[in-house]
């Protein structure tokens, strides 16, 4: 089986599953993985695809890790049987989304002292606010 048959399954399975499992292409950083998960109830994976018995190259192992650093669920798929434990692994919940604005601004100030980065999970703090009143500064 050749692995543009596999990630044709994984996107089927996907999409009974009700989600979306678009292809990842990022121009300019190498080696991220090829596919997401997109499930309902904001569930997220990354999902390598390989032919059966392939492994994923240095750089790609190096990408896999620094997502999984950022909490994120990464999947080497190179058998179609391992589709439904990566579905099932994707569909668990998750570390709890930060309880508020504040809370993820707070975040933000510790970590990042002259920048602001985005708090995955977080509630959207812009939502009917003008951007200069959420600016950090």
């Amino acid at each position: 089986m050749r692995e543009k048959q596999i990630e044709q399954k994984l996107v089927k399975a996907v999409r009974n599953a009700g989600g979306l499992c678009p292809k990842f292409v990022s121009p300019g950083f190498a080696g991220m993985p090829d596919r997401l998960i997109l499930l309902p109830g904001r569930r997220f994976a990354f999902v390598e695809v390989k032919a059966p018995g392939e492994k994923p190259r240095l750089l790609q192992l190096h990408r896999h890790a620094q997502l999984r650093a950022l909490g994120f669920r990464v999947h080497v798929l190179d058998d179609p049987a391992q589709i439904p434990v990566i579905l099932e692994q994707a569909q668990a919940p998750v570390a709890p989304a930060l309880a508020s604005c504040a809370e993820a601004d707070q975040t933000n100030r510790a970590d990042h002292t002259n920048r602001v980065s985005p708090i995955h999970g977080a509630p959207d703090c812009n939502e009917g606010e003008s951007n200069e009143k959420n600016r950090l500064t």
